[in-house]
């Protein structure tokens, strides 16, 4: 199992010597801080046979059968798709899987990550292993909303705000995983992932900012009018779809926040001269519209809605042109 995250380590001082754990732990925090990766290796620990300090042995029966994933007393809960709800039977499954004895003999952990994913009635069904906790049994929850979560849930957990990095020790990070990138590609990378260094190295695996490249300079051509709608339409088919509209959504945000006198100097540099344009010529009730617009499309992408992609882009770049008076 790889080190620690630096931003963690202090947390992870005050955790891993307990000699009783709580029955269950809400690890919390914005996304891509590693708040995952901190539950798995609590986990690992917990279940280790015969743990070295601060970490598994990595050799024992136990260390073998969660790295093959198929440790009996380790409970993994997620969403079956994407964006989708944490259903009701998932944890009725959690509810059986925590009333069983371990096999092994020692802990059983439930790993459930988001717990906000989970619908009314899955909630309303995790509170009775949150009010009935087994002894041998420990609950990871780990959530990026907090807030989302029924009060009953919070308050049967230990809550646990995990540590999020600062930019330094992001780009240190980063800089230590890849040392052949320029620091401003760098630097780019963490602006784009909203400051999360574990989302910037997964974006530089994705080749994201080649096709943000590809995706803005079609923008500054259709607003130059030198490109058509349906042709950026079909030149953008390597981009996913709801990555597009992320970008349309953080560019029309940042035209409103310019209009509103709060514009961010880091905010999206590669747009920056474009968005203080709209900024300048467009009226602000029609770039909330588009962007409420852009919202619902993009809620239609996530349910996986039955869309025509290349009408869906050409109605978003007619809108998008049409932000500029006369267009």
């Amino acid at each position: 199992m790889a080190d620690v995250y630096p931003w963690q380590e202090e947390l992870w001082a005050r955790i891993w010597p307990r000699r009783q754990h709580p029955h269950a732990y809400l690890l919390h925090g914005p996304r891509g801080i590693g708040k995952r990766d901190l539950a798995e290796r609590l986990a690992a620990l917990l279940l280790c046979q015969a743990p070295q300090g601060a970490a598994a042995c990595g050799q024992c029966k136990a260390c073998a059968l969660l790295r093959a994933g198929t440790h009996p007393d380790y409970c993994v809960i997620q969403p079956e798709e994407a964006e989708k709800p944490i259903r009701v039977d998932q944890i009725r499954g959690l509810v059986d899987f925590v009333s069983q004895t371990a096999q092994l003999g020692g802990r059983k952990l439930i790993l459930l990550e988001p717990v906000e994913a989970m619908n009314l009635n899955a909630a309303n069904a995790l509170l009775k292993s949150l009010e009935e906790p087994s002894g041998a049994t420990v609950l990871l929850l780990v959530s990026h909303q907090p807030s989302r979560l029924l009060p009953t849930v919070r308050s049967r957990c230990v809550q646990q705000a995990c540590p999020v990095p600062s930019r330094a020790e992001s780009l240190a990070w980063l800089g230590e995983r890849l040392p052949d990138l320029e620091a401003e590609v760098r630097t780019q990378l963490l602006v784009l992932a909203g400051g999360s260094p574990l989302a910037a190295l997964r974006l530089h695996g994705e080749d994201v900012l080649a096709r943000r490249a590809l995706v803005v300079e079609g923008v500054k051509r259709l607003l130059k009018r030198q490109a058509a709608p349906s042709q950026l339409a079909e030149s953008w088919n390597a981009v996913p779809l709801p990555l597009l509209l992320d970008w349309f959504c953080e560019w029309t945000h940042g035209v409103l926040r310019q209009q509103w006198g709060g514009a961010d100097a880091e905010a999206a540099p590669d747009m920056a001269k474009v968005l203080g344009y709209l900024a300048e010529k467009s009226a602000p009730h029609e770039v909330l519209a588009l962007q409420e617009w852009l919202h619902t499309e993009r809620q239609k992408v996530l349910g996986k809605a039955n869309l025509n992609r290349v009408l869906l882009l050409e109605s978003l770049l007619i809108r998008w042109a049409g932000l500029v008076p006369g267009r």
